[in-house]
């Protein structure tokens, strides 16, 4: 069997895959449903395209990253079963998850909540950190490979996929970005290296779009927003829909920062801060199209059912009113179970209870937790307490190894810490690494470089003498470290003080050709001037002589003379008409020419009538003169 992949439907692949109907296309591969007639059951069958499957190095890097793909087993990620090669066709048989991808819900949805955007991300950052925990790295997290199943599940699909693709040679894939560029990190971009903390960026990436409708970066072309990844900042989501809340804006900011270092550096410290906000949002409501109900719910994290609804309340405060049909049992007060009545005598003894605590509070002055601002910009620690009331005041900023500079180092109150509405907490905020910038001092006196290093806090310490070629002798001719670095407190300085130009020797270049003399001149940093004479024993454009000699030590910069062979000197044609031809000969010979006799059928006179240069000219040693005879 030899077939292209659109060809598949209604075949049998390696024996036991009967391909049932195709599902997607994409560049690397195209997913079929199949029925696995071995075991019986349906499978997504993902079969890579012929120019990856005729690669034999990608073929055996995809099996070993299927291979160890198919140890990962979690509730949100979707399962590998089995992969093959067969017949032209690498496949990987994975498990079949009926319902849509997230690309497909945001599509006829378009933007979500931030509560339904966190519920759907929850699982998504799950299956991400059990496969961190696991050793995998997925580096093309996108919509296209979240799916959510028909009965609410949340599935990554693809992991290893863009490894085995990453490490082809396979022409096709040399030189690309692997990975949908819009959600690459800028290390990817850059290094093509990925690790856990890339994947966290484009689950940042992935919560933007969900709560935005779109990406963060857009362009005309891939490398102009791969460009953008590496050089802009991701915006805060706010600055597109200004509902959104400050704590969702800190939870794509930190995810997305460009340096690895900054963002969340581990899947799990992202999911925390993901649950930590959802506590505080909203129950997540059910919203509809005309085709089907998206219920997306805390406890369930997503459901896409066909036509569902929500599921029925359980809680107390989700008790029918008496007035509300009982939830179609006839409706009415003479309905209610006696258990409803308690229940419902609860909830008005709580709602009681509350309103008395709410106005205690507002007579002693209501009290809040402090939000946790530590690791946050200013701007961002700013935003985050504008959301609960409270203001910010920047005590003092310090100095600090680890924290990069505008990072608030630690709040007072702390974290967790009640504080008064409408309080204010003060940050201590980083200046970053305490770091001094090394002056210019070439060509400056001792004394005057002395007096600029001694302005900083650093020491200055000895003075080398060294050969410089532009700094006059006595001054100074640098530093180590050099002018422009940056360096700690305390750290001590060398001054390095000129002895002048260091003295060269003039090479060997006596018979050299004219140009490579001029460059070894210049390689020990000398110049050269040139004259030239003719030799008749030096070859024309090679050196006769120098001055200074060869092996004299002189200054760097000196100009070495050079005396250039022109080669022998040029010889004046004689007369030759009218001579006998013997004599012609005789006298081109005796000047270095040559002779070239024409003679006519008959010659009684054998005398010269005609010659080619004419007598007087000057023509190099060696060349040829005509002669006619008659």
């Amino acid at each position: 069997m030899d077939l292209q992949p659109d060809a598949l439907v209604g075949q049998m692949v390696d024996g036991r895959y009967l391909v049932q109907a195709r599902l997607a296309r994409g560049g690397m591969a195209t997913v079929y449903e199949a029925l696995d007639v071995r075991l019986d059951r349906v499978v997504a069958l993902k079969v890579m395209h012929r120019h990856l499957a005729d690669d034999p190095d990608f073929v055996a890097r995809f099996q070993r990253e299927a291979r160890a793909a198919a140890r990962l087993a979690h509730p949100h990620v979707v399962g590998v079963f089995d992969q093959g090669a067969s017949d032209g066709l690498v496949y990987l048989a994975m498990e079949y998850v009926p319902g849509r991808t997230l690309r497909d819900i945001l599509r006829e949805f378009g933007p979500l909540t931030p509560e339904q955007s966190l519920v759907l991300l929850d699982p998504i950052l799950e299956g991400l950190a059990a496969a961190h925990a696991a050793g995998f790295v997925h580096r093309d997290i996108k919509p296209e490979n979240v799916l959510v199943s028909d009965d609410g599940r949340v599935k990554v699909a693809d992991f290893g996929l863009a490894r085995a693709v990453a490490t082809s040679n396979t022409s096709a894939t040399q030189g690309v970005l692997i990975g949908t560029v819009a959600y690459l990190s800028p290390e990817q971009v850059e290094s093509g290296e990925a690790d856990e903390r890339s994947d966290i960026y484009a689950a940042g990436i992935l919560l933007f779009e969900m709560v935005t409708g779109q990406v963060p970066h857009a362009g005309t072309s891939p490398l102009s927003v791969a460009y953008q990844h590496v050089n802009q900042d991701v915006p805060s989501p706010s600055s597109l829909r200004p509902d959104i809340p400050a704590d969702l804006d800190a939870l794509v900011i930190t995810a997305t920062r460009r340096m690895p270092s900054q963002r969340y550096q581990n899947t799990q410290d992202f999911l925390a801060d993901v649950r930590r906000v959802r506590s505080v949002l909203p129950t997540p409501r059910p919203f509809t199209d005309t085709r089907t109900t998206l219920v997306v719910d805390a406890s369930t994290n997503a459901r896409l059912n066909a036509g569902a609804q929500p599921p029925p309340p359980s809680s107390p405060q989700a008790i029918p009113s008496p007035s509300s049909g009982g939830g179609g049992r006839g409706g009415g007060r003479r309905n209610l179970s006696r258990r409803t009545w308690v229940l419902i005598g609860l909830a008005v003894a709580t709602a009681l209870a509350v309103l008395g605590g709410v106005l205690l509070s507002s007579a002693l002055g209501h009290k809040i937790p402090t939000p946790n601002i530590v690791g946050q910009s200013v701007d961002e620690a700013r935003t985050i307490l504008a959301t609960s009331g409270l203001t910010l005041d920047v005590g003092s900023e310090i100095f600090n190894e680890s924290v990069p500079k505008d990072i608030v180092i630690s709040s007072d109150p702390e974290a967790g810490t009640d504080i008064r509405e409408s309080g204010a907490v003060v940050a201590t905020v980083s200046k970053g690494p305490e770091r001094y910038t090394i002056p210019a001092t070439h060509g400056q006196s001792v004394a005057a470089a002395t007096a600029a290093l001694s302005a900083l806090p650093i020491e200055v310490g000895t003075q080398i003498p060294v050969f410089d070629d532009t700094a006059p002798a006595g001054t100074v001719a640098g530093t180590r470290p050099a002018a422009g670095a940056e360096v700690k407190r305390d750290t001590t300085v060398e001054l390095l003080v000129s002895k002048g130009a260091e003295p060269v020797q003039v090479p060997a270049i006596v018979g050299k050709k004219q140009a490579g003399a001029i460059a070894a001149l210049k390689s020990v940093g000398l110049d050269a001037s040139i004259t030239r004479t003719y030799s008749e024993n030096v070859a024309k454009g090679r050196v006769m002589s120098v001055k200074p000699a060869v092996g004299t030590t002189v200054n760097s910069g000196t100009s070495v003379e050079l005396t250039v062979s022109d080669g022998p000197p040029p010889v004046i044609v004689p007369k030759l008409l009218d001579m006998r031809r013997r004599d012609a000969i005789a006298a081109l010979t005796r000047l270095g020419l040559k002779a070239k006799v024409i003679s006519g059928q008959a010659t009684p006179l054998n005398r010269v009538y005609q010659q080619n240069p004419a007598a007087g000219t000057a023509i190099p040693k060696g060349s040829t003169v005509t002669i006619s005879v008659i």
